[in-house]
């Protein structure tokens, strides 16, 4: 169990810092497009968001092929194409049971779970705060 809390541990901090610096690069490109195309009123808005959503499915996308590789790595899994779909809906914490480690492998599992939720729910923090400063929705008048 320890060794599953030592890479989970290792994993999750790289995933804090693929968030951080992804939700950073985000912001910016955001702001690049929105600035390159001049837009002005609700397109400005709707490029805004499309950048977000687009720009936060990449960094989730990134986090999940870091979750599989290290499954593969540590052989958790029996091939890449397993352990991704493992990591996907473990990450996304849909968990259709299909697919399970094995026993001595279920706390890297769970730690996974864990950090898909708070990682969700960051980028969900994100998108509401992008929606409501920059984009399409306006406080007062949309909520």
């Amino acid at each position: 169990m320890l060794l599953n809390l030592a890479i989970g541990t290792l994993v999750i901090s790289l995933t804090v810092v693929i968030h951080t610096f992804g939700l950073i690069a985000v912001t910016h490109a955001m702001r690049h497009l929105v600035a390159k195309f001049r837009m002005h009123g609700r397109r400005s808005r709707v490029v805004a968001m499309i950048s977000v959503v687009m720009g936060l499915f990449t960094v989730m996308t990134t986090e999940v092929w870091l979750w599989a590789a290290i499954f593969q790595l540590v052989g958790v899994l029996p091939d890449f194409e397993t352990a991704l779909y493992f990591s996907t809906i473990t990450f996304s914490t849909v968990g259709y049971g299909d697919v399970v480690p094995a026993h001595e492998w279920r706390v890297l599992a769970a730690l996974e779970g864990v950090n898909g939720l708070l990682l969700i729910g960051w980028s969900t923090a994100y998108l509401i705060a992008a929606g409501t400063r920059i984009g399409p929705f306006r406080v007062g008048e949309h909520f």
